[in-house]
């Protein structure tokens, strides 16, 4: 809840202070249109707090009675072997993925290969490419790319925080070859989210010192983020990032003045009440909802597919773009609030985005309380930080690297539970042979001889197994006749 109560901070209060209020909103809106956007950021957020822990204890009624698994590896550390078993499993599971997407990778690439994983080499060679609106077989390089924009974060959460020297530095040298192709991307959303999941897992639960230790770390990571981000947006219009950085070079003071552009969710807010006070704009009626809905399906199996936020960034004049990008020259992100009020109009659409975030809201408590569980953690925090990109937009842009995490999760589970369950998944166990002369039962037969019991092969067969065999008999075996 304060993660979400703290993205509608920034992208809403913050734009009144970021982007100045009294010379830039207060000119270009009338005071009816500023009042109503404020009132509409009030009744979101009345909603949301009224509706949130109702809607927690209906989803996860099953799991209240365990504590938050966050603040419990804050207060007892994450040296937990059963904890670290399950880092160490994702770890390997996630590494299996990621030797997958080079591979693609290679034969994509080629001799362009080395590019890919250090573009401050070159160049930023990347495999994955599409248009705006995907056509054919495009959704492969978004699941791609955005699978490999998970994996990322997960390695970073992984050298944070394993304690296995093997699995940590390994966890760190995949860190070194997969995060370079976003870091020198443009794009801002995909920096942060490969990065800041492992930053803040290293300094909540891996740091020790008092909250000032913490509190100075967090500050020097976030100096040197921005920096980097003041760089890109510098830099991004005129040239490659890895042309300006072999070029300019960095330093943490260059740019430092630069204004970040897109954070003013308040401002589109204000603008969607002023068409649809002109009359110019109208409520869609959940049809932007459901076209982020149904976005993951691939274009090549629905081309009709409807396209997302084109009719708002047409009201914002971005009209007469290439048809190959959706016939607009930029979409426009309407904010967390403002999706609501297009969908659903001004009243009912600020609560309805409230349910919708009170519902993430119960999903990321889910994981919390099952923190310790295998992937719980790193698919918590990359869900969490993507809690504020959905500041700008409620939907499968945000969420992809999480949903794909998901089902990264969900494979691990069902595999892990195959291999010790296999009985519940079809396979057909084998009938433990209680009469073959092994090596455990000519032990035991010896044994007992020596201890004087005697009896010979048909005592043993009648007395069914050894106790070493019904200790480390798989579950799902029958049991001994």
């Amino acid at each position: 809840m304060l993660a979400v109560l703290g993205t509608v901070a920034a992208w809403y209060v913050g734009d009144a202070f970021y982007n100045d209020y009294a010379n830039n909103h207060a000119k270009l809106f009338t005071t009816d249109v500023l009042r109503d956007a404020w009132w509409q950021v009030a009744w979101f957020l009345l909603v949301f707090l009224v509706a949130t822990p109702s809607i927690h204890r209906w989803l996860n009624a099953s799991y209240l009675h365990r504590g938050s698994g966050m603040l419990q590896l804050i207060k007892h550390g994450v040296g937990q072997p059963v904890f670290q078993r399950q880092l160490s499993r994702l770890f390997y599971g996630c590494a299996i993925i990621w030797a997958i997407l080079c591979g693609v990778a290679a034969l994509m690439l080629k001799d362009q290969i080395l590019y890919f994983f250090f573009p401050f080499l070159g160049y930023n060679a990347s495999p994955w490419s599409h248009a705006r609106v995907g056509a054919g077989f495009d959704f492969l390089s978004i699941v791609a790319v955005n699978l490999q924009l998970l994996i990322g974060g997960i390695f970073g959460v992984v050298a944070a925080l394993s304690t296995n020297p093997r699995i940590r530095w390994l966890a760190v040298g995949c860190c070194l070859v997969s995060w370079p192709y976003f870091i020198f991307g443009r794009t801002r959303n995909t920096m942060l989210v490969v990065v800041i999941p492992g930053v803040l897992s290293w300094v909540f639960l891996r740091l020790r010192g008092s909250l000032l230790k913490r509190g100075l770390v967090l500050g020097g990571c976030f100096l040197l983020v921005n920096a980097w981000m003041g760089f890109v947006i510098a830099n991004r219009s005129n040239m490659s990032i890895v042309d300006a950085f072999k070029e300019k070079g960095f330093t943490l003071d260059t740019d430092e003045k630069v204004h970040h552009e897109g954070l003013n969710m308040y401002e589109e807010l204000c603008w969607i009440n002023t068409f649809m006070e002109q009359g110019t704009y109208e409520p869609n009626w959940g049809a932007r909802y459901f076209a982020e809905l149904v976005n993951p399906i691939p274009r090549v199996l629905w081309p009709g597919k409807p396209l997302m936020g084109i009719d708002y960034a047409i009201a914002r004049g971005q009209a007469g773009g290439d048809a190959n990008e959706a016939g607009v020259y930029a979409t426009i992100s309407t904010g967390m609030i403002g999706q609501g009020v297009v969908n659903f109009g001004r009243v009912i659409g600020p609560a309805f985005a409230a349910l919708m975030m009170s519902f993430w809201v119960a999903i990321l408590a889910r994981l919390d309380l099952r923190i310790q569980e295998l992937g719980r953690l790193p698919l918590f925090a990359t869900g969490l930080f993507a809690t504020f990109n959905m500041g700008r937009d409620i939907g499968f842009i945000a969420l992809y690297p999480f949903v794909f995490g998901t089902m990264v999760v969900w494979w691990l589970d069902h595999y892990r539970a195959r291999q010790l369950h296999p009985s519940s998944y079809g396979a057909r166990p084998q009938r433990p042979m209680y009469g073959l002369k092994t090596k455990s039962v000519k032990m035991w037969r010896m044994n007992r001889k020596v201890a004087g019991i005697g009896g010979g092969v048909r005592r043993i067969k009648n007395a069914g197994p050894p106790a070493t065999w019904r200790k480390t008999r798989p579950p799902g075996f029958p049991q001994s006749p």
